[in-house]
């Protein structure tokens, strides 16, 4: 099946404050890479910056796509900004951070993802900068390729395999609209104003016996550290130690993902695309 085979595409949800180079460069991305079927909801949670409402109605005058613009009144946090906006779409949605950079056929790839693994929740990407879906290097942030379309062609040209992952990685996250249905959406009492929750979202698919999954024929660029980093969100601390107490094996079961690392082959056969070398000759 072609990328162009693909009909149901899942709604685009991009929460958004300040951080407006990113932002710009995210924009960008998406005028060139959302194909004029597709949906997107971009979600201004009361930016301080003036900047980012000028881009904003800049980018709505010639969106490449159907388009819904909200900006909120006042700040709401991640949690609550995006369970809003996954409230208003229909079907299956992909939450994007401002902060990313989107490739051609990113989209189209992750539907068929949706439409091929059963009983899935939620799906990412390959990125360089997403913990354990990073690339080249595992659970590093690294660099922004200077070619992201080069990597994302390289991973097209993969046959998927639909891995399993102990949890999606936030910054690119599709979650199939019957797993919102089953399970709720994020838990922003436990959770307030972000990080932790697509884990325990994860978390309560894996108990419903759904699935996490890497798309492993797409890619998403990911500067990190942008998206909402203005309001002083940051990983671990009180939300980690709550996402611990809720599912004490969490840790181990990363820890043991981490050690097994089944990606390595994914990775190799990946890195053999872009060389041009076969997998088995990559160390």
């Amino acid at each position: 099946m072609s990328v162009a085979a693909v009909d149901a595409l899942p709604e685009v949800i991009v929460p958004i404050h300040d951080g407006v180079d990113a932002l710009s460069a995210c924009l960008a991305s998406l005028r060139r890479t959302l194909p004029p079927q597709a949906r997107l909801q971009l979600v201004d949670d009361a930016s301080g910056d003036p900047r980012v409402g000028a881009l904003l109605h800049a980018f709505s005058a010639a969106a490449p796509c159907a388009l819904a613009l909200h900006v909120q009144a006042r700040n709401l946090g991640f949690v609550a900004t995006v369970n809003a906006a996954m409230a208003r779409a229909q079907g299956d949605v992909v939450l994007l951070n401002s902060d990313t950079v989107a490739t051609p056929g990113w989209l189209q790839r992750l539907a068929r993802c949706a439409a091929t693994v059963p009983r899935l929740a939620a799906a990412t990407p390959w990125s360089n900068n997403a913990e354990i879906c990073s690339f080249p290097l595992f659970c590093r942030a690294n660099p922004v390729p200077a070619d992201p379309d080069a990597v994302a062609a390289a991973a097209a040209r993969l046959a998927a395999e639909y891995p399993e992952l102990p949890t999606a990685v936030g910054f690119c996250m599709l979650i199939r609209r019957a797993a919102l249905d089953a399970i709720g959406d994020f838990d922003a009492a436990t959770f307030g104003r972000g990080y932790g929750e697509e884990n325990d979202f994860c978390q309560r698919a894996a108990a419903h016996g759904l699935r996490n999954v890497l798309c492993d024929d797409a890619y998403v660029a990911h500067v990190g550290g942008q998206s909402f980093a203005p309001l002083g969100l940051a990983p671990g601390g009180e939300n980690l130690g709550r996402l611990v107490a809720r599912y004490p094996r969490y840790n181990a079961e990363v820890a043991d993902f981490i050690a097994r690392d089944p990606l390595a082959p994914r990775r190799a056969a990946l890195a053999a695309q872009l060389t041009g070398a076969p997998a088995g000759t990559l160390s």
